[in-house]
């Protein structure tokens, strides 16, 4: 096969047992790799009523057909499970190295299943796997892990992804960390992978990605790096995700105060990316074969939050600084270097952060429940407080490490109004109330309210080129619409593999001729579409099984209160009309169900038998 490797591991952790299959070409075709090969992985294989973090469950570590290829952004790999967190569908990404060493280790993805007696990490050294004792790495931060592998594997040059405590202790807001700062972040993946007293897992590849057509593979290499140079590209390259802090407060894009305000420009450029580079930047960096650059690795010279590190990437700007009401940029790269060590997911743990200093203010928690501590907002102690006392699962860091959702739930009194959730997913850092199309995409999100399964605010500021999605950002029809096609184009990326900055530059048509080139295939732009549309519809049906259903597609109450000041000042999308359409340009009925019909187009029939049983 072109562009995959042919095979997966199979890690079967109670039995202790390693075990190479086949990758399924028919269902490569059908789903691509990456989410897509993982969607139908997860959907046969986890019993919808498992525990996420029992022994029924299954992690899916999964690359796409071009991961390990020359072509640019293509290092990222997925991370897909039952969530710990939301009980329903989850996949993570993270970007590197480590998922092209993956690849080049001789596989497409690695399934694991059971639970281990005992920590234990996975090693893949060319083509073999083993597991091997993880007492010693048990306890240590992601950052003290790569150093502990590096030791214990010298010479092998390995790429580790690892938990850190948090993961160990099952918080429900972990993530899975590779390459220093990389994070497959959202969802509790890293809870999932801890419950499984899996503490790592360290590859080196040494082979080689076979691609189908060399001279139009290397002409696409070319006019693919030529392409990758517009303003969005080189603003990323010069600034970061953090230039996203220095203009998105123009348009009320960034959230502030726990999502009450619509505009703090001066607390949002002291953030940004101009501000990063002026004083902290050490260097730039990629991932592998990015010609992007957009990472920033960042050292404070003096002070009490001396470091050197990766940067903080938009998110985490935008989640420890405006949205806790703090503009102190050491502080915000301190929590996410805190993050990073212990694992955590930055937008959810600033996200329970800024939940928790609302409920102090409003008297809902009181020094009692903080041991002392007062929580106000944008007090640097209680921020990196918080963040240690939710790594290591106490204090109070115990209740916010289970998420908003929880912790409202067990708060009451109110606090489930600015509990800012959907369907137990933390909302990223832009706002529905700025761009209407985000409401109905942050809604039906599969695994909760997410920007990276559906950039519908591409559309509206014309990033992403489609003539029918086009339209302005408080528009109150055609959302629904818009909402769908971003959702099937970003399955497709997810699926590909490729980092979504560089994969919403081109269309359907450019990406399927660059499948093409690596794979061999002949599909057509509508082939692809449809694929995008079969892996919606069958994480939509194995969330359904999870008895999430229509219900839960709604946005938090937050969310629907506008604001006083901001470019968004008054104004709220309809998401009642954007469901409908949604549902409408889903073939789905007006329950949020996929209808028979759709199932059967997009080749699901066995599906529909299974939701209507």
């Amino acid at each position: 096969m072109y562009g995959y490797m042919g095979k997966l591991l199979r890690v079967n952790l109670t039995k202790g047992t390693l075990t190479e299959e086949a990758l399924k070409a028919e269902i490569a075709q059908d789903y691509i790799g990456g989410v897509g090969y993982a969607t139908r992985l997860i959907y046969d294989e986890v019993p919808p009523q498992a525990d996420p973090l029992g022994p029924e469950n299954k992690l899916v570590f999964m690359t796409g057909p071009l991961t390990g290829t020359n072509f640019p952004t293509a290092s990222r790999y997925q991370v897909c499970t039952k969530s710990p967190l939301t009980g329903i569908w989850v996949d993570a990404s993270s970007s590197g190295f480590w998922g092209a060493e993956l690849k080049r280790a001789g596989y497409d993805g690695i399934i694991i299943e059971g639970m281990s007696e005992k920590p234990v990490y996975l090693l893949i050294t060319g083509d073999h796997a083993e597991l091997r004792d993880a007492a010693s790495l048990w306890g240590q931060d992601t950052r003290q892990v790569v150093r502990s592998l590096r030791r214990e594997l010298a010479g092998k040059r390995v790429r580790i992804a690892s938990i850190g405590p948090a993961g160990e202790n099952q918080v429900l807001i972990t993530s899975v960390m590779n390459d220093e700062g990389r994070a497959a972040g959202r969802g509790g993946v890293g809870a999932v992978m801890g419950s499984k007293l899996l503490k790592a897992i360290a590859v080196k590849g040494m082979k080689r990605v076979p691609v189908a057509h060399g001279p139009a593979w290397r002409e696409i290499i070319r006019g693919v790096k030529a392409d990758l140079t517009g303003p969005s590209v080189s603003a990323l390259t010069k600034w970061g995700t953090a230039a996203a802090m220095d203009v998105g407060w123009v348009t009320g894009d960034i959230p502030v105060q726990n999502w009450r305000k619509g505009l703090w420009k001066e607390g949002c450029i002291n953030l940004g990316g101009r501000r990063i580079t002026d004083t902290i930047l050490h260097s730039r960096g990629a991932c592998l074969n990015c010609p992007i650059q957009c990472s920033r690795r960042i050292q404070i010279v003096n002070g009490q939050y001396r470091m050197e590190g990766p940067g903080p990437e938009y998110q985490t700007l935008a989640t420890f600084g405006p949205l806790c009401l703090n503009d102190d940029l050491e502080v915000v790269c301190t929590a996410n270097d805190m993050c990073n060590r212990y694992g955590l997911d930055t937008i959810s743990t600033g996200s329970a952060i800024a939940f928790a200093m609302e409920a102090y203010e409003k008297g809902i928690l009181t020094t009692k429940d903080t041991a002392g501590l007062e929580l106000s907002w944008g007090d640097a102690k209680v921020i990196l407080g918080l963040i240690k006392q939710i790594g290591e699962k106490r204090g109070l860091g115990e209740l916010l490490g289970q998420g908003v959702k929880r912790a409202a739930e067990k708060l009451g009194k109110g606090s489930e109004s600015f509990a800012v959730h959907v369907k137990g997913l933390e909302v990223p850092m832009h706002d529905p109330r700025a761009f209407f199309s985000l409401a109905v995409n942050y809604a039906t999100g599969a695994r909760g309210a997410d920007h990276m399964r559906g950039n519908t605010m591409a559309y509206e500021t014309g990033l992403m080129a489609s003539e029918e999605a086009k339209q302005s950002r408080f528009a109150q029809e055609g959302k629904g619409r818009t909402a769908k096609i971003a959702q099937d184009r970003s399955a497709i990326i997810n699926s590909m593999v490729i980092c979504m900055f560089a994969g919403q530059q081109f269309p359907p048509s450019r990406l399927a001729a660059i499948l093409n080139a690596a794979t061999g295939s002949s599909y057509t732009a509508q082939d692809l579409l449809k694929a995008g549309e079969r892996i919606v519809n069958l994480q939509r049906a194995f969330n359904l099984r999870c008895d999430i259903d229509s219900a839960e597609d709604r946005l938090p109450p937050r969310l629907l209160e506008p604001t006083q000041e901001g470019s968004h000042a008054g104004k709220v999308p309809n998401i009642q009309n954007q469901l409908h359409e949604y549902y409408e340009a889903r073939g789905w009925t007006e329950q949020g169900k996929p209808s028979r019909e759709k199932l059967s187009e997009l080749g699901l029939e066995a599906v529909a038998e299974q939701l209507d049983n």
